[in-house]
This record gives structure tokens, sequence and C-alpha cells, in this order.
């Protein structure tokens, strides 16, 4: 067992040596994005901040499209926040209006569009895991730690709804980031295996799911296109839940639609639901020792979720907060709701 060790890290070092070239050239080399010019956002843009385009790749390869905010007149290297979120958003709806209102705070922050939906590149389109998810946080803190503007020992990342989950996945396995935010987060691994309030949460129901999914496929193949799953229902049933009626409220309404974002039309394809009934995230959330700050709303339906995987997390760095009176959808857009002063406090605490 030992000389195949060492036979392995020596094949392992050779190999890196013969490509280090190549991995140089692949790093510098980015997907040509079409890129929106004009201010197509959900929400107004502020005086107070400049905003540029920006592009980065994952360890993938794929080029990542982002909004850089940052502070007007501001000098130096500052602290850093990536943002993204929610899952089946784009960029120009919440994740952007969070990294606005931080660069008003005096944080350098960026919003950027998961690998294969938005203005990201990435084929095919509109597919998803937990591993891409969580990997294109890092490749954002990739971006940050060798920009000029930044200090790369204070950067930090924030994920809302879905991507909640995945900010505090990728704090598992990113020791680079300081400082973590999940705001009304969703914990996609077990929403997906379990179903809502976790009444799916057996053998049966996820058989079923993955014969569905395994049998999309084969359609999926001989059509030669990916069938989508469709985003937030639309017309609205009379008696679709609360937390549905919030969705379309946000994302089917001019309060937040956009053309490109996947809940606001045809949503995911269809089997993108299957590596996340495989492949549980947080499961070594408890090893975290950087700060973590969860946000939920009082009333949100997802509440449970945040408050399991604050209760999993260790150290006296780690942070709970109710928002009174605040759905889940709040905390996509309602100023009033969203606690950015905690935010920020909690931030410049644990990036300083």
């Amino acid at each position: 067992m030992e000389i195949r060790t060492i036979i392995a890290a020596g094949m392992l070092a050779f190999a890196a040596t013969a490509t280090a070239q190549t991995e140089t050239k692949n790093r510098t080399t980015m997907e040509k994005l079409n890129l929106t010019q004009e201010w197509d956002k959900t929400f107004p843009q502020s005086d107070k901040v400049e905003h540029t385009k920006v592009t980065f790749t994952n360890r993938y390869g794929i080029t990542l499209a982002a909004d850089m905010y940052m502070p007007k007149n501001s000098e130096g290297r500052l602290p850093a926040i990536a943002v993204s979120g929610p899952f089946g958003a784009v960029k120009e709806q919440a994740s952007g209006l969070y990294a606005q209102t931080l660069a008003e705070r005096g944080f350098l922050a960026i919003a950027f569009d998961p690998s294969f939906t938005g203005e990201s590149g990435g084929q095919p389109r509109f597919v998803t895991s937990p591993d891409f998810c969580t990997e294109d946080f890092s490749a954002a803190v990739d971006f940050l730690s060798t920009f000029d503007r930044v200090d790369p020992e204070r950067i930090g990342i924030l994920g809302i709804c879905g991507w909640g989950g995945f900010a505090i996945n990728a704090a598992v396995n990113d020791t680079r980031i300081k400082a973590t935010v999940a705001s009304t987060m969703y914990d996609m691994s077990r929403c997906t295996s379990k179903g809502y309030f976790d009444q799916a949460d057996n053998a049966d129901a996820r058989n079923e799911t993955r014969r569905q999914l395994s049998a999309q496929r084969t359609d999926d193949y001989r059509n030669g296109t990916y069938a989508r799953a469709g985003g937030v229902v639309d017309p609205l049933p009379d008696d679709a839940p609360q937390f549905v009626k919030d969705y379309y409220a946000y994302y089917k309404t001019p309060r937040g639609y956009h053309k490109r974002s996947l809940n606001s039309n045809q949503g995911w394809n269809k089997t993108s639901n299957l590596p996340f009934l495989n492949a549980p995230i947080l499961t070594y959330s408890d090893e975290i020792r950087s700060a973590v700050l969860v946000v939920h709303g009082e009333k949100a339906h997802s509440r449970y979720m945040g408050e399991d995987a604050f209760k999993k997390l260790k150290g006296d760095n780690k942070e709970l907060v109710i928002v009174p009176g605040a759905s889940h959808v709040d905390l996509y857009d309602n100023m009033q709701a969203i606690p950015f002063d905690k935010i920020v406090t909690f931030y410049s605490k644990y990036l300083k």
C-alpha cells in the first residue's frame, strides 16, 4: 500500500509539472460572453456606487459573468463579498440588490450568475448540481483574491435562498472565506430528497423520483433536447400555498421578473434534480471554523431549514437572526425587512 501511495504521488507530481503551461493558458482563456451593457436590473441604480461587468472562470473552465459594485471615490484595497441566489434567479434580481447595498456600505461586492445560467457560460444550458454551485462561490473567491482592489484576507460570501445552503457548503471547503451570510436559506439537497417539511422522506418516494428522472434522461437523449421543469407556476392556482403566491408576486410580476431568470420563465432542466438526491450538502458544516450568520424570516416556510442548519454549526462566531414578521420572499427585496445593519456589522467584525 505504501509503495502504491508513493507511485501515485509521483504520477500526480509528474502530471502537474507536465501540464503546468497548459493549465496557465486555460486559466487565461475565457469563453466570450454576450454581456448586456444597459441597466436591466429589477432595482434602481445607486448613485453612490460604481458598477462594472466582470468575468472569471471556475476550475471546470466555465466562464462566469458578474456585476461588480464598488463604493464611489473609494481608495486602496477593500473587504469584498461575493453574492449569488436565489436558486433559479439571476444577478439582476435579489443578489444584485444585496451586492449594490453592501457596496453602499463600503464593501466591494460582486453578484454573479451561476454556471449554465443567466449571462454566464456553460453547456448545456439550465443544468445544475451541488458541486457546481459550491464551486462557483470558490471561483468568485479566486477572482476576488487576485483583484487589485480587494484585500485577499477580507473576503466573505453571501447566499440567498438555495444559494444560502451552497454558501455554507462553500465555507466548509474554502478556508479563504472569512465570513458567510446565508439569507432565507434552503438546503436544496434536503428539499429535493425529502420534500418540503420532509414529508416525502422515504425510500419509495425517492425511488419514484429517480424512476421518473431516469426515464426523462432517455427521452432527452432520444429527442436531442432537455425538457424544462417550468419556473414558478403560472397561472397561479386559487388554492396555491402562501409561499407559492409569494414566489409568484416576485418572479412573475414587474417587481422581480427578469427575462433571463429561470424562476420567472421555464425553469431548470428536469433532470437537474438528480444529483441533489444523492449528494447531500452541509454534511461537514459542523467543521466550519470561519464566521457564519444565518438570517431567516419569522414567517418563512423555509425557516426550519435555516434553523436546522444553524443548530449544526459550532463555535462562538456563529449567529442566527430571525426577522420578525418576514416571509421567505421578503428577504429577497424588502429593504425594510432585510437586516442590512446586522449583516454589515457582522461582516465588519469578521472581515477586519
